[in-house]
């Protein structure tokens, strides 16, 4: 059942909403005012076509003849979450009819965040920068949730809406301080004109705390379990199936509508659902049957912290069918041995060995006893290839994770970003960047929020402070709900042509295209890599071929320098080299002189 307000063109618009209890839901008009009962449908669906209402107009829906609130599934809210939703046309000029999207295998993402990626912090502002990212090599861009997010509505100006995005309460509605559902359409449309798929960040397993208006119309949520973010989604208890199939619809809307090539779904762990068929399964059949019926293939790729290859498994196995899942241990092994980092769930990495086995068997924890958790965690993923896989050394969390904020540019060295650099655009697995990572970006990415609640103002500052005071901090985390603190994460775009930094977008530049056409770089066959460390010199060597090319690429985190013997095949040829020291050629048997936290690449044949 396709839900929210449609426009069907002279003047029509019909409104269906789902509300299996109710008495009575009728729809109230604003402009110009006229209330108009819905009918019920099946399932507990009402629905009703009204004349006289055009693309523009703000509405509401008036529950039980008693209170009026926004449409669940409004697709804008000019007004912030707590005004009228408005009626939107989808009519739209789209010129990529020849756009046939981007091979999951061939994906590099690029995470940004709308709002600080740009002074003007819209979707608009950020199409002049897009032939930058299509020249460093950048082929999806993945944007942060731009669901509607609560803010100040006092301010007059862009600074009234400081949100990460997961505090999102309309998940069709496009974000109104980031710009309208057509400058959303006309930056999709950009991107596919430069080459560039664009992935959605959608939340589906929690509503943020303002705004959510959801219980008033239907039982969206379950008592059966917690989420870390409050009520979880009811995907399996009575009237479960209507929850199941707003969010469906959601997806497939964006898809749609938006010409979006993907969607990563947040934190599916916290995705409850014990039913039979899990919801994500129904999703990613979904997704898929729309994908069919169009030019181009659509992917899933989730955030899951259960190291689970069941999430990426075909139905046939057993599995739900998401194409492709975050591998958090990678990013773990390799970001404790370049920072020194132990708290939290650090304390679980920090050898070399770690990260060989990340590179080789995915995950660290594959049913091993995690000392963080207290318990054994993961299962093997033998069975699913290496592209299935997204890897980064930085993302919005694990930034976010550091009290003020910190990028790696702060808090290691100009080789070590290098050699990071070179760890996970070398790896076998889908790359994920982080903006402003590519050149060294100071700025940090702190977290920020705007709420209009007193309460819940006090409530976020006291949660944040919270989180790290097991860290015996000296001082207190910025203050999230300061402007302050979101304007201090606005990008510095221009240091990417200066000094070091531009040093840095070479090496990522040069990197990525290496990743594009060298054999052995492409290939993501499990038995085509093999990944040995050695803990007394601190060093990780990871061999990867394809038929009989090879590369041979090792990294020395130690601060000293290192002498290894490379296991090449042949005389190989070097491709490159962070530190700029070791020899142009190699041959069997000869030492490689590795400069301290660095990365050298060689080639040969097999």
């Amino acid at each position: 059942m396709k839900i929210g307000a449609h426009y069907l063109g002279n003047g029509e618009c019909e409104f269906t909403v789902w509300s299996p209890t109710l008495n009575s839901v009728a729809v109230q008009i604003l402009q110009p005012e006229q209330q108009v009962q819905l009918k019920p449908i099946a399932d507990g669906y009402w629905q009703v076509k009204v004349a006289d209402v055009y693309p523009g107009t703000l509405y509401r829906y008036r529950l039980n003849d008693q209170e009026a609130f926004a449409d669940p599934a409004s697709q804008f809210q000019p007004q912030g979450v707590h005004g009228a939703s408005q009626v939107v046309d989808h009519q739209f000029q789209w010129t990529d009819t020849g756009w046939a999207g981007v091979p999951l295998e061939s994906i590099i993402f690029y995470e940004l965040h709308v709002g600080t990626f740009t002074p003007e912090g819209t979707f608009n502002a950020i199409i002049p920068r897009l032939p930058e990212l299509r020249e460093l090599g950048i082929n999806a861009i993945e944007i942060m949730p731009i669901a509607q997010f609560p803010g100040d509505t006092h301010i007059e100006s862009a600074l009234a809406y400081r949100n990460w995005g997961y505090d999102g309460v309309y998940p069709f509605a496009v974000q109104n301080s980031y710009g309208s559902p057509s400058d959303l359409k006309r930056f999709v449309n950009a991107c596919h004109e430069n080459g560039i798929a664009v992935v959605l960040d959608v939340v589906y397993n929690h509503f943020g705390p303002e705004g959510n208006y959801m219980g008033q119309f239907a039982p969206y949520f379950t008592q059966t379990y917690k989420t870390p973010w409050g009520n979880a989604m009811n995907f399996d208890d009575g009237y479960s199936q209507g929850v199941r199939n707003y969010f469906i619809q959601n997806a497939l809307y964006w898809l749609g509508e938006f010409h979006i090539d993907g969607l990563r779904l947040d934190a599916i762990q916290a995705i409850y659902d014990l039913g039979a068929k899990h919801f994500l399964w129904e999703l990613a059949e979904a997704v898929h049957d729309f994908s069919q019926g169009g030019t181009w293939k659509r992917h899933l790729i989730a955030e899951s912290d259960l190291n689970n290859p069941q999430v990426i498994r075909p139905p046939e196995l057993g599995g739900y069918g998401i194409d492709a899942q975050w591998s958090d241990d990678f990013h773990h092994a390799l970001h404790a041995l370049l920072t020194g980092d132990r708290q939290g769930y650090y304390q679980d990495f920090g050898k070399c060995a770690d990260l060989a086995k990340a590179y080789q068997d995915t995950f660290v924890y594959d049913w091993r006893y995690a000392p963080h958790r207290k318990r054994f965690h993961g299962m093997s993923c033998s069975d699913r290839p290496l592209s299935q896989f997204s890897v980064c050394i930085q993302n919005h969390d694990q930034i976010g994770n550091q009290m003020k904020g910190e990028r790696l540019s702060e808090r290691i060295s100009f080789a070590g970003l290098k050699l990071a650099a070179g760890a996970v655009l070398l790896s076998p697995y889908l790359p994920l960047l982080f903006m402003g990572e590519e050149y060294g970006e100071t700025a940090p990415f702190m977290y920020f929020v705007s709420h209009s609640d007193p309460d819940l103002i006090e409530a976020v500052r006291a949660g944040r402070k919270q989180e790290f005071t097991a860290f015996h901090y000296a001082e207190d985390p910025p203050d999230p709900e300061s402007a302050e603190t979101f304007l201090q994460c606005k990008l510095n775009w221009e240091l990417r042509h200066q000094g070091q930094h531009k040093v840095l977008w070479d090496w990522y530049r040069q990197l990525i295209d290496l990743r594009k056409t060298h054999p052995a770089l492409q290939n993501s066959d499990r038995n085509s890599i093999q990944a040995i460390s050695d803990e007394d010199q601190q060093v990780v060597i990871v061999r990867r071929w394809c038929e009989s090319r090879e590369v041979i690429f090792a990294m020395n985190f130690n601060s000293s320098p290192v002498t290894v013997i490379l296991p090449i095949q042949q005389s190989a040829r070097k491709l490159l080299d962070s530190g700029s020291q070791a020899s142009e050629y190699l041959s069997v048997g000869e030492e490689v002189v590795l400069q301290p936290t660095s990365l050298v690449l060689y080639e040969g044949e097999v």
